[in-house]
């Protein structure tokens, strides 16, 4: 069955307003991550003084870490009652070559590209953007993507508890064992790899078909995402104090602000269980489904090898702030890298769909669109 809350905030676009607004808040999330770390902000774990900036640095990142979990949440929900699609998994590799190639061409060519050398290899990552890793994230949601003809057809075959027991085995062979542990596993990709998000793809399958009746009542969720966020900070700050106090764990110092930890897992839950019950305002839902298409593009282009370590700067990054500059900046950079990208994706879908439309008149492009649109309806189920 499906969570009853999710039909309050559709819109006619099919779309749940909601969730669409999340994933707008997920992606500003993960650009204040990126402005935070690549902008030296955040201080090593490891330093003996940090000051105030530096331990509300750490909370900021705590409250954020929950970003990518929650956009693999949001997918996997949707993409468990869907039909695997070759036109999709075309158009979504055309769309990262597309800002791999332009965006790291200018920033090599510009020199915008600080710290990153402009050679070969960087011109392989540019042109092989999924097998070179130039986007971890969507290196691993391509590969999940690819197998989904499988998984999806088994999710929607299993019974609750044939999903419970394969889902809590996964769970604990990459989640839990490394969370418990007090030392650094050898196999622990840190949440960094499509492992890590077939976990994630089952939950949010459970969450879909079954729901989680703790987390349905009013409050839970949010409940759950802020008490994990403090404890990924308390935990990050106990770990500190151990290590400078004894010289242990030093190579578990960000273990709790790694994807497939625990704590992060479920902060993620939380929020994502608690806006599956928002009612979205009309103004928000509008936003939400406008923009939320194109969140993407927001990642595929800050993200870019060409300009990962640069764009920071233009936002005061680099240098010591105080705690409401931390605030101030953090923000401004999270809004204003969101709404460049929702706008750069915008006018990169425009010209893809003119594009499409004029090759259309070519026989050879013509057939194989044809012959992309058979093999999506074999895989309908």
């Amino acid at each position: 069955m499906e969570n009853g809350a999710t039909t309050q905030t559709t819109v006619k676009s099919g779309r749940m307003a909601n969730l669409e607004l999340l994933r707008c808040v997920a992606m500003m999330m993960v650009v204040a991550l990126h402005f935070l770390d690549k902008g030296k902000l955040l201080p090593k774990l490891s330093e003996a003084d940090m000051e105030t900036a530096g331990y509300a640095a750490w909370l900021l990142e705590s409250f954020c870490i929950v970003a990518v979990n929650v956009y693999m949440l949001i997918s996997g929900y949707f993409l468990c009652v869907s039909s695997f699609k070759l036109s999709r998994l075309l158009s979504l590799y055309l769309q990262v070559w597309f800002y791999s190639v332009i965006f790291g061409l200018i920033g090599g060519v510009t020199g915008i590209a600080a710290g990153t050398s402009f050679d070969i290899h960087y011109l392989l990552t540019l042109v092989f953007p999924i097998s070179m890793g130039h986007y971890w994230f969507l290196t691993a949601y391509f590969y999940l993507y690819l197998f989904l003809p499988f998984i999806g057809r088994a999710v929607a075959q299993m019974n609750q508890r044939q999903l419970q027991i394969s889902t809590g085995l996964l769970f604990f062979a990459f989640c839990l064992l490394k969370s418990v542990l007090p030392l650094r596993l050898e196999m622990d990709g840190k949440g960094y790899d499509c492992l890590w998000y077939l976990c994630v793809f089952l939950a949010a399958a459970y969450f879909r078909r079954f729901g989680v009746p703790p987390l349905e009542k009013k409050g839970r969720g949010i409940l759950l995402y802020l008490l994990g966020c403090l404890l990924i900070f308390g935990g990050s700050m106990g770990l500190r104090a151990v290590y400078l106090k004894t010289g242990s764990f030093g190579l578990m110092l960000t273990m709790f602000v790694e994807y497939n930890h625990i704590f992060p897992f479920l902060a993620a839950a939380g929020l994502f269980a608690a806006f599956l019950r928002l009612k979205v305002t009309k103004t928000a839902a509008a936003f939400a489904v406008k923009a939320a298409p194109y969140t993407l593009g927001v990642y595929l282009l800050h993200e870019n090898i060409g300009l990962r370590y640069s764009w920071q700067k233009w936002f005061g990054a680099g240098h010591a702030l105080t705690v409401p500059e931390l605030l101030a900046k953090t923000l401004a950079a999270a809004v204003c890298v969101f709404v460049c990208g929702i706008v750069v994706d915008m006018l990169r879908s425009a010209v893809m769909k003119r594009l499409h439309r004029l090759l259309c008149r070519i026989r050879i492009y013509e057939k194989i669109v044809e012959k992309v649109g058979r093999a999506d309806g074999m895989f309908r189920f």
